[in-house]
């Protein structure tokens, strides 16, 4: 491949997205170009190293090519401040994720939120919102974007059009990506990020979600093998202590994980979960076939020997067989859900009962919920905006309509979880067969162990 030499008629770009959209897609023309020459002569593909050497050297060929064209018609130069972002620029759209990738850098943030290629909204650790510059130069060109990084993650079928307008996926570094087009105004992108993917028990009280005292209660209820559903609002940490609560499950255990979309990663341990098999729910194709959902999936997965399953987060018709697998001897799986409180929780595992083709009535769904769950731990916000755990709560029994429950950590004067109604004695007494210690606690319930 010789020096560039620039088309005829083809003038110097004005302004720096004008450089940057000119020299990617040369950049990217003469790549493939080159690809297609080394296939042709019987050569194998480039490694990332060597394509990104070919990279470098064609950004310095067509930025030095627009430095002469731009002498020759008399214009500014541009500087070597502006070559370098450029370069950068053209860099991150050829193998990252475009100018995303500034964003998905920064572990600060939280949340990436796109309501259109220039408005931009990043959220970060402390809660605080702050706008960002564009990630891309027009709408059209933010679609593309997505559509590359559908792409990356190696599922074809993974469309986003006017046709199928939203999208749903994982991105390379775990953050979980949903995007939409034509139901809103303009292409809208969310990032959510997970700034704890190894997360344990020990992390949860350095991160003051929880004190010591409840850590090694809730530490215990994991170890005694109790069914627990783990609800909360949008963005208060569920996953985050799903995976904690996992952290303290033995690593011989067979574990079987169900998400909508891989978030995870349990399998990605082999020292702590050695023996996982993680399972995604799959979309249609764009024939509308092959379509699986979770409540398949955890049919699927209580044929596969676990000895806990684990349902990232129960949306809909999943909650029956989840039940079912809590309630013939699966003891110990986890689940999350959404809802504002504890006892909010039995009313939206009733309400997507309800919505599943079983229909079972709310009686039945009660009796079924009240078998299955031992324990609904809730995530709130204290007064000074924290994450924190606020409500436990103790499944009991069901009497027609109503879950009966004992709150046996309620939330304090500052929203965070104090204990409250005491355990049953023979919850306590497993609890304390599991290894829960009576000088670790303070709780005032204590004395119906001894």
């Amino acid at each position: 491949m010789g020096e560039t030499l620039m088309p005829p008629g083809v003038v110097p770009a004005q302004g720096e997205q004008d450089l940057v959209l000119l020299v990617r897609q040369r950049v990217a023309a003469r790549l493939a170009e080159y690809a297609g020459e080394r296939e042709a002569a019987g050569l194998p593909a480039e490694s990332e190293a060597a394509r990104r050497a070919t990279v470098d050297r064609l950004l310095a060929e067509e930025l030095g090519a627009q430095r002469r064209l731009a002498l020759s018609y008399g214009s500014r130069v541009v500087d070597a401040a502006v070559e370098e972002r450029v370069t950068q620029a053209v860099t991150d759209a050829l193998f990252g994720t475009g100018r995303l990738e500034r964003l998905l850098a920064d572990t600060t943030l939280e949340n990436i939120c796109i309501n259109g290629c220039d408005v931009v909204w990043v959220k970060d650790a402390a809660g605080q919102w702050r706008r960002e510059s564009a990630v891309a130069a027009s709408d059209a060109e933010l679609v593309e974007l997505v559509r590359t990084l559908a792409a990356s993650t190696g599922d074809e079928e993974r469309r986003f059009d006017r046709g199928m307008p939203r999208l749903n996926l994982q991105l390379p570094d775990g953050s979980r990506l949903f995007a939409v087009m034509a139901v809103t105004g303009r292409v809208s992108l969310t990032i959510r990020r997970h700034r704890f993917p190894a997360a344990s028990m020990a992390e949860l009280v350095r991160l003051g979600v929880c004190d010591q005292q409840l850590a090694a209660f809730l530490t215990a209820l994991v170890r005694a093998r109790k069914n627990i559903v783990i609800g909360g609002g949008t963005n208060v940490g569920k996953t985050t202590v799903l995976r904690a609560f996992a952290h303290e499950i033995p690593p011989m255990e067979r574990l079987v994980t169900i998400e909508d979309t891989f978030e995870l990663g349990l399998d990605a341990d082999p020292v702590a979960h050695p023996n996982v098999v993680a399972m995604q729910a799959r979309e249609p194709n764009i024939e509308g076939q092959g379509g699986i959902d979770q409540a398949e999936l955890v049919r699927w997965g209580l044929r596969m020997s676990p000895d806990r399953v684990i349902v990232g987060e129960i949306r809909g018709a999943e909650v029956i067989p989840m039940c079912n697998a809590m309630s013939q001897g699966n003891d110990g799986s986890l689940s999350t859900i959404h809802a504002s409180t504890s006892r909010g929780v039995f009313t939206k595992l009733a309400s997507y009962a309800a919505q599943a083709p079983e229909r079972l009535s709310l009686e039945a769904t009660n009796l079924m919920v009240a078998s299955a769950v031992h324990f609904v731990v809730h995530l709130g916000w204290d007064t000074s905006g924290r994450r924190v755990i606020d409500s436990v709560r103790e499944v009991i029994d069901a009497e027609g309509t109503q879950i009966v429950s004992n709150e046996v950590y309620r939330p304090g004067s500052d929203g965070r979880a104090v204990p409250a109604t005491p355990l049953r004695t023979e919850t306590l007494n497993d609890l304390v067969a599991a290894g829960l210690e009576p000088q670790v606690t303070e709780a005032p319930w204590w004395g119906a162990a001894r």
